[in-house]
């Protein structure tokens, strides 16, 4: 298609009403990433959190997280038969309930993805490997979604990152 130039030398043009639709297209699909993502990867936080945090709740007695039950301790040692059961009991009750919280607040986002992606694979070959296809699967494919894509805008990394980048920019 040609068109012509206020000093009357025709130039070509490449729109097609096909490309205005497709770049309008586009456009619309980056906002829409952009007003949702951040949503997505809060909302791909908060479910495993919430099953290890409750986990983690049947280890204790009330709020002391270094509090174990004597169940727990039987089940450590004679139900899964492992070695060092209390301090592995210990280990279990506080991961259980320090790692959702940082899963849930965003910050060290990674870590807590990380620590919890190696017990659901310790508890899914050692404690219930018959569980991949019912559970750990999906917990397993959630926390390595986080592990990868990280925490996103809503949170708390996000906010030290944007304040030490601001520190750096600033020469401070």
């Amino acid at each position: 298609m040609l068109a012509k130039t206020t000093d009357s030398h025709p130039i070509a043009h490449d729109t097609s009403p096909f490309d205005t639709i497709a770049g309008l297209a586009e456009q619309t699909q980056a906002k829409i990433s952009d007003l949702l993502s951040p949503l997505a990867l809060l909302a791909l936080r908060l479910p495993v959190a919430v099953v290890f945090w409750r986990s983690g709740q049947t280890r204790v007695d009330g709020w002391n997280i270094f509090s174990i039950t004597d169940s727990q301790s039987y089940l450590f040692e004679h139900e899964f038969g492992l070695a060092f059961p209390e301090l592995a009991a210990h280990v279990t009750a506080i991961a259980e309930h320090v790692l959702p919280v940082l899963l849930v607040l965003g910050l060290f986002t990674r870590l807590g993805a990380l620590g919890m992606l190696i017990m659901t694979m310790v508890i899914q070959l050692f404690i219930f490997p018959d569980a991949w296809f019912n559970m750990h699967m999906f917990w397993a494919t959630i926390l390595f979604a986080v592990l990868a894509l990280g925490p996103g805008r809503i949170s708390i990394d996000q906010l030290i990152n944007r304040w030490y980048l601001g520190q750096r920019s600033s020469g401070k």
